[in-house]
């Protein structure tokens, strides 16, 4: 390399956009979601439309901050859309629906993550991830274990297809909810703090359902795992690049 080429190597990697390191971007997603569960617990116990499309973007933000952070065109054009159109729901009797239709749509895509692997040949999301652990193709597990897996991606399925009705439900009934939002009576009067619990709830029942799931597959498959913790463990050492394909 010449000593003249290089003052412009250099000049043109000054210009070079600059994009948070994994650490810091991981920071920042945990600070928004922070900001989104604070700003939407104040907004639904003071029924403030500025506090729920406050707590919108924030989550906006957090779904598309990789994207956002590489400074892509389509995700600023789209978060600046997604801006106009929270501003507008603010002030209006709409204000708060999409706070409750976050439970429903998040656990729903869970369900779908989990579901649409079971079909048209596909390899079950849960087999998925224990060829990794195993380091082997999916075609290369157990034929016991493979069957395990397979039909532990559908109990999963079926647990977050429940946990997304009842969340639905829970959002039709809300004071503030779909059926008030539409001037419907609703049949049922729900408790305000019943609305608030059930995030509490959906998750206590998921983290349950793995806790037990987990002490019945150390038994039925012995030393596989020495402990919860080297599980998780294991689970995270796949990678980020692991946990991007796995769900396709």
């Amino acid at each position: 390399m010449s000593s003249s080429t290089r003052p412009l190597e250099l000049a043109s990697g000054a210009r070079t956009p600059r994009v948070l390191s994994p650490r810091h971007a991981g920071a920042l997603r945990l600070l928004l979601v922070a900001g989104y569960l604070l700003l939407a617990h104040f907004a639904d116990a003071r029924h403030d439309g500025v506090l729920a499309a406050l707590a919108m973007g924030a989550l906006i933000a957090v779904v598309m901050l990789r994207a956002l952070l590489s400074r892509r065109a389509w995700a600023w054009a789209t978060l600046v859309a997604c801006t106009l159109v929270l501003v507008a729901m603010a002030q209006s009797r709409f204000a708060l629906l999409p706070l409750l239709l976050v439970p429903v749509l998040l656990i729903g895509l869970a369900a779908y993550g989990f579901g649409h692997t079971l079909f048209n040949g596909r390899v079950p999301l849960i087999t998925r991830m224990v060829a990794g652990l195993e380091a082997v193709p999916a075609s290369e597990l157990e034929p016991e274990l493979r069957r395990y897996a397979r039909r532990l991606t559908a109990a999963w399925t079926v647990l977050l297809v429940v946990l997304t009705l009842l969340s639905l439900v829970l959002a039709c009934l809300a004071p503030h909810g779909l059926l008030a939002d539409f001037s419907i009576e609703s049949p049922v009067v729900v408790p305000p703090t019943a609305i608030r619990l059930a995030g509490v709830f959906n998750l206590t029942i998921m983290c349950g359902f793995f806790l037990v799931e987990f002490a019945y597959r150390k038994r039925r498959f012995p030393g596989r795992y020495h402990s919860l913790l080297d599980f998780l463990q294991r689970m995270g050492r796949l990678g980020p690049d692991f946990w991007r394909n796995v769900m396709h």
